[in-house]
Order: C-alpha cells, then sequence, then structure tokens
C-alpha cells in the first residue's frame, strides 16, 4: 500500500512530513457501506429496552454514554487495522535547483526503501500522531555536472622566492546553496548516545599527578574509564567547581553574557584574546544573513577589555565590529595560552544550545562566510569534527622536539609527557596509519558540531592539556587513537593550505609594536645646499719622485671587470698608500 488511508468519517488533512521538511503524499480512500454485524443488532436491541423500561430524563445520559463507548471500540480496532502502513519516500532532495542532497542511505534497508509509521490514532475529526524515530544527517554527495564536484587542487606555484607555507584555492558553494544545504537533523553519534559532567563538591585534589581546581584531579583509574566508550558516560571537563560553566568555577562570566550565550542555538564563531597578546580582527567578507544568525563572540581578559575601551571604542554595547565582546574574570591559570585552551575546546560547555562551532585563534583573521566553511570542510565531508594538518611536521615526537629547541614549554615537562604516550604505545607516524594523514594538528582553527561523541573528544583532549603540558598538538593523537580504537569515529584532517584560504594570520600585538618602532625615516625631499668650491691642491697631494727620477702616485690604480667585486663580507677594500723606499 504506498500511501496511508484515512477513514470517511475523518475531514481532517493528514500529512507527513518526511526528510528535511519535504511533505509526503499522503492517498485518502473511502469506504464502503456494508450491512450491519449482529453486533450492532444486539446494541440496538439493548437501546430499545432502555428507552422501554428507563425514564425520559435520563435517556440522553445513557445515550451519551454508549455513544462513547462505541467509538472508544471503533477507535481500538482501527488502529490495529491500520498500524504498519507504508510511505514511499523520494531518494533524493534537489535545493536550488543545483546541488543534490542523497538522503537515499538514511532510510531502512527494505528493498522498496520505505518508512513505516506506527501508532495512529483516529479521535473523530481529529488526527493525532506521534513523531517519527529521530533522524541523523549522513551525508550527501554534490552532482556530476558541478564545477565544486571535479574540482581539483591544482600544483603549487614555481616560484622560487617564496618558499614557506601559503593558501590554495577551495571550491566553496554560493552562501545561498550553502545555507540551503545545513543538515536539519544532527550527525550520528556512534556508541556515545548520553554525555554527562562531572562537578565535584569538595574538590578532591588527591591524585597521583596533574589536574587543577578548574578541571579537577582525575587519577589514572578516571582517565582510563573515560576512554572506555560507552552509551552513556559522564566524565571530567573542566568546570568542575561547580553545576554550571561561567559561575564561580574559574572562568566567570556575567550574568548577561551567560544568558546571551544560551540563545545562541545555530552557529557560533568564537576567538579569545588574552593578555592583551593580540588584537580584535574584523572578520571579512560575512554576508549580512550570518551576520543575523551567526553568533561571533570574542572572549578577552580584563587587561585586555582596558585596551579595546581606549583604542576601539568598547562601551556598554559590548560590541567590537560584529563580535560581541565576553569579558572574563577569574581566569582559571596563570599561562594566557592555557587560558585559551578552555573556549578553545571547551566551547560546547559554554554554548549549550549551539550546533556547530568555528574556533579560530586571536591573531587569525576570518576572511571567508562561516556558512561557506562549514558546508566545505564539514557538512560536505559527512564529519563532527575537523582540523587541518601541521604544514611541516606529521609525528609527535618530531613536533615535541621541536617544541623544546622554540621553548614553547619547559623541556622536562614535555620529555615526561612524550615518555608517558610511549609507555602507552605512542609509536611514530608512517604511511602504516594512512588513511589517517597527520599526528600533529596545526590546532589555530577548529569545525566540529557539537554531537556527544565530538563533545567527547574535546573533553578528553582538554584532561590532557590540563593534566600535561598546554602543547594541544601533542596530546592530539593519543586521545583520537583510543576513541577511534572504540568506535568507527576519527577527526576529519584536511590540508594546511586550504585552512590558509579562509584565515589570514597577522602579527602578534608586541610585534606590530616592534614594526612600528622600526619605521624607515621619511625621506627629506628639501633641494640640496649649494655645491661647495673645488679642493685646492697642497704638496702633499702632489705625485713624488722616487730615486730613479719618475713620479710614481700614492693610489692603487681602479679596478676593472671582474677586479671590481666587492669582499668577502660585502665591502670594498680599502685604498692603502704605497710606501716609497727611502731616498739614497
Amino acid at each position: 500500500m504506498t500511501g496511508l488511508g484515512v477513514r470517511s468519517s475523518s475531514y481532517g488533512c493528514l500529512e507527513k512530513t518526511g526528510l528535511n521538511g519535504v511533505v509526503l503524499p499522503i492517498q485518502t480512500t473511502t469506504t464502503t457501506r456494508t450491512k450491519p454485524s449482529k453486533m450492532q443488532k444486539e446494541r440496538e436491541g439493548i437501546v430499545h429496552w432502555i428507552f422501554k423500561f428507563a425514564g425520559r430524563k435520563k435517556v440522553g445520559m445513557l445515550l451519551l454514554f454508549l455513544i462513547s463507548a462505541v467509538v472508544f471500540v471503533r477507535v481500538l480496532f482501527v488502529g490495529k487495522g491500520e498500524d504498519g502502513q507504508e510511505v514511499q519516500v523520494p531518494p533524493s532532495l534537489h535545493f536550488n535547483g543545483s546541488s543534490v542532497v542523497n538522503h537515499s542511505n538514511m532510510l531502512p534497508t527494505n528493498e522498496d526503501q520505505t518508512i513505516s509509521i506506527r501508532n495512529i490514532s483516529f479521535m473523530g475529526t481529529n488526527v493525532i500522531m506521534s513523531p517519527p524515530p529521530p533522524m541523523h544527517f549522513l551525508g550527501y554527495t554534490l552532482p556530476q555536472g558541478h564545477p565544486c564536484h571535479s574540482f581539483t587542487l591544482p600544483p603549487p606555484p614555481a616560484d622560487r622566492k617564496r618558499t614557506g607555507p601559503r593558501p590554495c584555492p577551495v571550491c566553496y558553494l554560493p552562501v545561498e546553496e550553502a545555507i540551503a544545504l545545513m543538515p536539519s537533523a544532527p550527525s550520528f553519534s556512534p556508541v556515545l548516545k548520553n554525555l554527562t559532567y562531572i562537578y565535584e563538591e569538595p574538590l578532591i585534589r588527591e591524585t597521583e599527578f596533574g589536574g587543577s581546581d578548574f578541571g579537577g584531579y582525575p587519577t589514572l583509574k578516571h582517565r582510563n574509564d573515560s576512554f572506555d566508550i560507552q552509551e552513556t558516560m559522564s566524565v571530567h571537563c573542566g568546570f568542575v567547581k561547580g553545576p554550571q560553566p561561567g559561575r564561580n568555577t574559574g572562568f566567570d562570566i556575567d550574568e548577561a553574557d551567560l544568558l546571551e550565550m544560551k540563545q545562541c542555538r545555530g552557529i557560533v564563531v568564537a576567538s579569545a584574546v588574552f593578555d592583551a597578546f593580540d588584537d580584535v580582527k574584523a572578520p571579512k567578507n560575512i554576508s549580512k544573513y550570518s551576520e543575523e544568525t551567526v553568533c561571533f563572540y570574542m572572549f578577552v581578559d580584563e587587561e585586555t577589555e582596558t585596551i579595546l575601551k581606549r583604542e576601539r571604542g568598547l562601551n556598554e554595547n559590548k560590541k567590537v565590529g560584529i563580535w560581541r565582546v565576553v569579558v572574563v574574570h577569574n581566569l582559571p591559570y596563570s599561562d594566557g595560552r592555557r587560558n585559551g585552551k578552555v573556549p578553545k575546546l571547551l566551547v560546547h560547555r559554554m554554548f549549550p544550545n549551539a550546533r556547530y562551532s568555528l574556533w579560530i585563534d586571536g591573531k587569525l583573521e576570518l576572511v571567508v562566510d562561516p556558512y561557506q566553511i562549514l558546508e566545505r570542510f564539514l557538512w560536505r565531508k559527512n564529519a563532527t569534527f575537523a582540523i587541518s594538518i601541521h604544514y611541516r611536521r606529521f609525528d609527535v615526537l618530531v613536533e615535541a622536539e621541536a617544541n623544546k629547541a622554540a621553548g614553547k614549554y619547559d623541556n622536562s615537562s614535555i620529555d615526561f609527557q612524550v615518555d608517558f604516550y610511549k609507555n602507552e604505545g605512542l609509536t611514530p607516524y608512517s604511511v602504516a596509519k594512512l588513511p589517517i594523514k597527520s599526528d600533529v594538528p596545526e590546532g589555530c582553527v577548529i569545525l566540529r558540531e557539537h554531537v556527544p561523541i565530538s563533545n567527547l573528544f574535546t573533553c578528553l583532549w582538554f584532561n590532557e592539556v590540563d593534566r600535561f603540558t598546554s602543547r594541544d598538538q601533542i596530546s592530539f593523537s593519543t586521545v583520537r587513537d583510543k576513541i577511534a580504537a572504540k568506535t568507527n569515529w576519527t577527526v576529519s584532517m584536511f590540508l594546511d593550505c586550504e585552512r590558509r584560504n579562509f584565515v589570514v594570520q597577522r602579527y602578534h600585538r608586541a610585534e606590530q609594536e616592534r614594526f612600528a618602532r622600526q619605521k624607515p625615516p621619511v625621506p627629506d625631499f628639501s633641494p640640496p645646499p649649494p655645491s661647495l668650491p673645488p679642493p685646492v691642491l697642497i704638496s702633499s697631494d702632489l705625485p713624488r719622485k722616487a730615486s730613479s727620477g719618475k713620479a710614481v702616485s700614492t693610489t692603487l690604480p681602479r679596478r676593472r671587470g671582474r677586479d671590481r667585486r666587492s669582499g668577502p663580507r660585502g665591502h670594498r677594500k680599502t685604498n692603502l698608500p704605497v710606501r716609497l723606499p727611502d731616498s739614497a
């Protein structure tokens, strides 16, 4: 049966909404009258008997009671008879006439690709239908003729003068198409379905090593249990001193800001500047629709707030351009880099109702619309977490040595963390780990969907940063691989040159100020002074006579051709006077 039958006694319009708001066709059928059954004749006899022996005043009440009973029996009968009917679902949906979303893999694996609709009942002319089971977004493919479907990355330009990292082309969809392709249902979260977070009152500080008052002090047993993925889990995830983030937990936020953050239910773009380390950079090429629907939040400390008030005119509206500035009080760490890991990795806790987030470091300038970025790197890839690979290093052990050489953290702490991971099975990166592209991310940009499994990943990643060093590139692959060993979930990693396409890296504030002090002097275009008179020759400038009576010059002859090269250090040799022999 291709449609859901509607009885002729019901005059309501029954509609079934399918995937992504598509209205499924509903067919109506009429029923033919049949001869009254034996049970119906018996009911009529009972009614005549009641009219004969009962008073007229009570006949109305009795009749109403009997009609209600008959309707109830018919409801039960119809509910059983109509259960299990099926509706055909179209295999694909078209957006804007150019992009195709293929949902055939979202349906059950029946031969006719159908969905069962159950628990339907009729009461008079009203239709009550229980909601369908939750559906999950499982990705889509662009049509064959779409330019982005056949797009391939061109080779890098042969520019010998520029050998460092550079951006490369990325095929984005137009903003309107990207907005239309935003999934209406969340992505599937393998194994993990319910995730809650631990808060400790009072705080227990007894542990083997590591931890903080903000992130808690989970034992090694707690750590091992957190990697044993179950359907329902409760883990440490920062803010352990209170049931709600931002309220007397460290990294405290004003109530007005917390209320606004709860209202963000779609996409949030988050960044942070602490210790006045960077300038607040205005995003570019943002569509009007994104300005109205995307939440742009910049987290700053009180020192940065003072500079923004003086230089950028920050006032009571808490806006600097498109950014809403949130001042954070009672920072949990003395290290500004570690404080920055709170909004970077725990954005799902600070925005509990947001569906997607885009994190960018304070040194970066966003130059592409958020809908286009999420469509390209999340929705089109059917991913819930995306991050770029490091442009140079792929091995955690090599990354650790680079951090030590650059003085990014205490060397003994880095060695302790690496040795701990080696004992757990960390090995150097090799082609044997393919299709995993790298063990080292470029963590300045993170794209994610706030589903339980990706939330768990960032929680456990933050716990490693809190327990060990703040260099999150070192702990990334360990957390990723431990979760992947228990589920079929992993991180989508894209090229660093693609990241550089939608964010531009700027200098830190201290570097900008140093460059400003080192600006070359302004050239002086005043007329030159009058020329001096020619010098007067003196006897010492005249050539001397040698003992042979010939004149000898005191200067060497002018070099020509190859002899006119500079010295080994770029300086010309000094002309030395010739020593004359003593006269006889």
